[in-house]
């Protein structure tokens, strides 16, 4: 009898909720995602901005939000989307809400499309330079990851920033006016 009631005790112990089944407790948006591929935009001589670019993956079972981006090489970063404008033309916006990554899928930060911006760069980036970046996501969470600077002419962006022009760069971001970068692959 009493080897019945222990045992009874025992199996009711066991299935006090703190099973398998349960999500993690500690288990934050950033511990789901990882990046592929990450590498930055080695500026032109004497230009402030640049972007970031990889592949985001999430083996999460929901979706996560990617709200903003940092880096100590620069004093402001944006989310971009490049988006076609009434005047035919892409132009890069400050993405309102941040990134989503799907739930066990992918989010392509890619030149001309989705991008991480620098918005002014406080020190020079040259190619085979190892950048510091660290995403924040929705839940307060936070991943850092390094990304090689690369020379990169291709889908003919230019950022306008630089030593004449960052002032201006920097407040036309501030405004959210990204009508001095060229996006276009013409």
């Amino acid at each position: 009898m009493l080897a019945a009631a222990v045992l009874a005790t025992g199996l009711a112990a066991c299935s006090s909720g703190s099973g398998a089944n349960e999500p993690a407790q500690d288990a934050t948006q950033a511990s789901h995602v990882t990046i592929e591929d990450a590498w930055v935009k080695a500026p032109e001589e004497g230009k402030t901005m640049t972007a970031g670019f990889g592949t985001l993956k999430n083996d999460g079972d929901e979706d996560v939000r990617v709200v903003s981006a940092s880096s100590p090489v620069s004093e402001t970063m944006q989310l971009h989307e490049t988006v076609t404008g009434a005047d035919g033309q892409k132009k890069m916006q400050e993405k309102d809400g941040g990134f989503v990554i799907p739930a066990h899928g992918e989010f392509e930060l890619a030149p001309g499309a989705n991008h991480i911006m620098f918005m002014k760069t406080t020190q020079t980036i040259q190619a085979g330079d190892t950048v510091d970046i660290t995403l924040t996501f929705e839940d307060d969470s936070t991943m850092d990851f390094q990304a090689p600077a690369k020379a990169y002419t291709g889908a003919n962006e230019t950022y306008q920033g630089g030593s004449g022009a960052s002032a201006d760069a920097s407040s036309s971001a501030d405004s959210g006016d990204m009508s001095g970068m060229n996006m276009g692959g013409n």
